[in-house]
């Protein structure tokens, strides 16, 4: 079964949250893909990953770039998965694939928009009954991640 991973924002943006996760993921030599709900969002996060943080380079792309699938860190605004990922980030809502090819799926929530966190519920209670191993991330006052469950 694969490792589904729910992080709940409630002190930081996703946008804040998300580059030390992918840094990890790159650092363990895992291949990635990032599912958010529009092309628009798409093109800010890819924007975003090139000037987080003035000491830190994190290789990826988007699936509207050439040779995508070479990316260890790709973005995506479909369900699509053009670099094998076999990691996979759901943020901002987004309607995620089918589960089985991945080793681990994260979703990314914020904690403070309705919808998102509608839509979590929603992950957590249909993925729950289909037998994955489910963990909750929340983050503590000063932005760190503690495991919930």
């Amino acid at each position: 079964m694969t490792e589904v991973l729910f992080y709940h924002l409630t002190e930081s943006k996703l946008e804040d949250a998300l580059p030390a996760l992918l840094e990890k993921s790159v650092e363990r030599g895992w291949s990635v893909v990032v599912q958010t709900n529009a092309e628009a969002r798409r093109d800010f996060l890819d924007a975003h990953l090139w000037t987080f943080r003035d000491d830190s380079f994190l290789p990826h792309g988007t699936d509207a770039m050439p040779m995508a699938e070479l990316q260890p860190v790709l973005l995506v605004a479909s369900a699509d998965n053009p670099n094998d990922a076999t990691v996979r980030f759901v943020v901002d809502g987004a309607e995620p694939p089918p589960l089985g090819s991945y080793a681990r799926v994260v979703f990314m929530f914020d904690g403070y928009d309705p919808l998102q966190l509608d839509n979590a519920r929603s992950q957590w209670k249909t993925l729950k009954g289909e037998g994955h191993a489910l963990t909750y991330w929340q983050q503590s006052q000063d932005g760190r991640w503690v495991k919930k469950g």
